[in-house]
C-alpha cells in the first residue's frame, strides 16, 4: 500500500492548450506521504497560464483511489486517465469542471530491460526521483470551465508525465514543448543531479519525437552533453550520440512557484514557465538537418547550479 511509505510523493503533470495555443493548463494531482500523517494529503495543483495564477487544493487520503491494474486516479470528484481527465473542483474561491477527451498518445517505449524514459536506471531502489514519459503529445477534445469561463480544447495538444520519489532532485533543468506549428513533434528534457552513494552525477533523459521517430538521448544510452548552459531565464544545450547532434536554446517568460515534494512534503518551491520558447535542431554527424524549428508554449523550470 502507498499509504505505509513515508517520504514519499507520487505525481501527473497534465500539460494542455487549447487550438489556438492561448489558454494553458498545467494540471497536478498528486499524492504527498510523510512521517507526520497529519500532513499527509491527496492534492490537484492547477496552473493557469495566461493568468500565471496557480492553486493548492488539498484532499484527505481517504479520497485518493488509485486502480492497481492500471492508471486510473479517483480524486474525490475528479478523474485521471491516461485516456483524458475529469474535473470537478470547488475551493478557495477558484471552480473548474469539465471533462477532457484524449487521442493519439505517444508514450515513451517500454520494454523488458527497459522500462520507460528511464532505462536500467528504473530498477535501481534507492533513487530519490524517478521519471516517467507517458505521452510526448496527444490530441484533446472536450472542455473546461475555470471560474465561470468556459474554454474549448478541442483541437489543442497535450503532453503527460509522471513524477514519484521522496524528492525532486537539488539541481535539475526541465523543458518540454510539443507546438512546433505541426503534430507529431514533441521535445521533452530533464536534466539532474543524481546522488550515487556519497556522490552524485549529472543524469538526463532528452527525448525528441518527430514524424513517428523517437530520437533519444540519455545517459544510459550513452549520449554525451556537449555544452550546457543555464543562465537565469535563458539556456543553450547541446547534447551528441553516435549518430546525431541535438542543439537546443530556450528563453522562458512569465511564472509562477509551484509546490515540490521535499522528503514526501510538498513544502518546496519552484518557479515553472508555460510560455517559454525552444528552438531546436537535430542534425545527423554528417551535417544532413533532420528538423529545425521553433517551439512555443513551453514548459520550463530550473533550480540550482548544474
Amino acid at each position: 500500500m502507498l499509504f505505509n511509505k513515508k517520504q514519499y510523493f507520487e505525481g501527473w503533470y497534465y500539460k494542455i492548450f487549447d487550438r489556438d495555443g492561448r489558454h494553458g493548463l498545467a494540471i497536478i494531482p498528486g499524492l504527498s506521504l510523510v512521517a507526520d500523517q497529519d500532513n499527509s494529503h491527496a492534492f490537484i495543483q492547477i496552473f493557469k497560464a495566461d493568468r500565471c495564477e496557480t492553486a493548492y487544493h488539498s484532499f484527505p487520503l481517504s479520497e485518493f483511489n488509485l486502480a492497481t491494474d492500471k492508471f486510473n486516479l479517483q480524486l474525490g470528484r475528479n478523474q485521471f486517465t491516461l485516456a483524458g481527465l475529469t474535473l470537478d473542483l470547488a475551493d478557495k474561491g477558484e471552480t473548474v469542471s469539465g471533462e477532457l477527451k484524449f487521442s493519439g498518445a505517444v508514450p515513451w517505449p517500454v520494454k523488458l530491460f527497459s522500462p520507460g524514459a528511464m532505462g536500467w536506471y528504473a530498477f535501481l531502489p534507492f533513487l530519490e526521483c524517478y521519471h516517467g514519459i507517458l505521452s510526448f503529445d496527444h490530441g484533446i477534445e472536450g472542455s473546461l470551465t475555470v471560474n465561470g469561463q468556459t474554454i474549448d480544447y478541442t483541437g489543442g495538444r497535450g503532453y503527460l508525465e509522471k513524477d514519484w520519489g521522496s524528492s525532486m532532485p537539488s539541481d535539475w533543468f526541465w523543458l518540454q514543448s510539443n507546438h512546433f506549428g505541426a503534430e507529431g513533434v514533441s521535445l521533452s528534457v530533464s536534466i539532474a543531479r543524481i546522488p550515487w552513494f556519497k556522490l552524485s552525477f549529472i543524469g538526463f533523459i532528452i527525448g525528441f519525437y518527430h514524424q513517428g521517430t523517437l530520437y533519444r538521448f540519455t545517459t544510459y544510452t550513452g549520449a554525451k552533453i556537449k555544452q550546457l548552459l543555464v543562465q537565469g531565464e535563458s539556456a543553450r544545450l547541446k547534447i551528441e550520440d553516435k549518430q546525431y547532434c541535438l542543439e537546443i536554446e530556450a528563453k522562458s517568460h512569465d511564472g509562477v512557484l509551484l509546490a515540490a515534494p521535499v522528503a514526501g512534503e510538498m513544502k518546496g518551491r519552484v518557479k515553472e514557465s508555460l510560455s517559454a520558447e525552444v528552438w531546436v535542431r537535430l542534425s545527423r554527424k554528417d551535417g544532413q538537418v533532420v528538423f529545425q524549428g521553433l517551439g512555443k508554449n513551453a514548459g520550463m523550470e530550473s533550480v540550482g547550479i548544474l
